[in-house]
């Protein structure tokens, strides 16, 4: 399988092989016999990548806070939030073939920078959205990358596979966060009433 080399000012796709052998600004790769361990500055980069294992071995993403976040206390939250909207995200995800046989893992960073504007208001909305609707109770809510990249990736990306062009189909382009309430009695929460989700688009 071969990609075409795609950067743009607030999103990149990366294969993880190409994001080992030359780490973006702001990483290094950790050479282990066991695999790879990958670090990042967290001031600058939010990394929201488990650990996973490759063909190379394992890799482990040092200071990642994983694709699911889980969040105690305001200032936990805000912290997260002020992240979410003002650092370039990391995330691992596949592409697929329509008949879901994976081809690939690609490790893509989404930034919703000052570069663009649109997505950085969506992705503030659903979380205020999220929080006023469920205020003072422990939550969940996914934000959802899909329909974005897919957006993207029908002008920017061309998959190969056999001399044959390929659509791909994206698949955990998604990550989770958790806030747990310190309430006694968290009803809602424990019925799985303060779910929520959103998904971010270009238009």
């Amino acid at each position: 399988m071969t990609i075409n080399e795609v950067s743009h000012s607030w999103m990149e796709v990366t294969e993880v092989e190409e994001f080992l052998r030359e780490p973006p600004a702001g990483f290094s790769v950790e050479v282990l016999c066991s695999g790879y361990r990958v670090h990042s500055e967290p001031e600058k980069s939010l990394v929201l990548v488990d650990d996973f294992d490759s063909c190379k071995g394992k890799i482990v993403f040092q200071k990642s806070l994983g694709r699911k976040v889980k969040m105690h206390n305001l200032w936990e939250y805000t912290s997260m939030r002020n992240s979410l909207l003002t650092k370039r995200i990391y995330l691992l995800m596949s592409a697929c073939e329509d008949n879901f046989s994976v081809t690939g893992k690609k490790a893509a960073n989404e930034a919703r920078d000052s570069n663009n504007p649109f997505i950085k208001w969506q992705m503030e909305r659903g979380l205020d959205w999220t929080i006023s609707s469920v205020a003072g109770e422990s939550y969940r809510v996914d934000i959802d990358l899909t329909e974005l990249l897919e957006s993207w990736a029908a002008k920017n990306i061309h998959i190969i596979t056999d001399k044959l062009k390929v659509k791909p189909v994206w698949r955990d382009a998604s990550f989770t966060l958790k806030y747990y309430s310190d309430a006694l009695f968290d009803f809602p929460h424990w019925f799985g009433f303060s779910k929520r989700k959103f998904n971010l688009r270009l238009t």
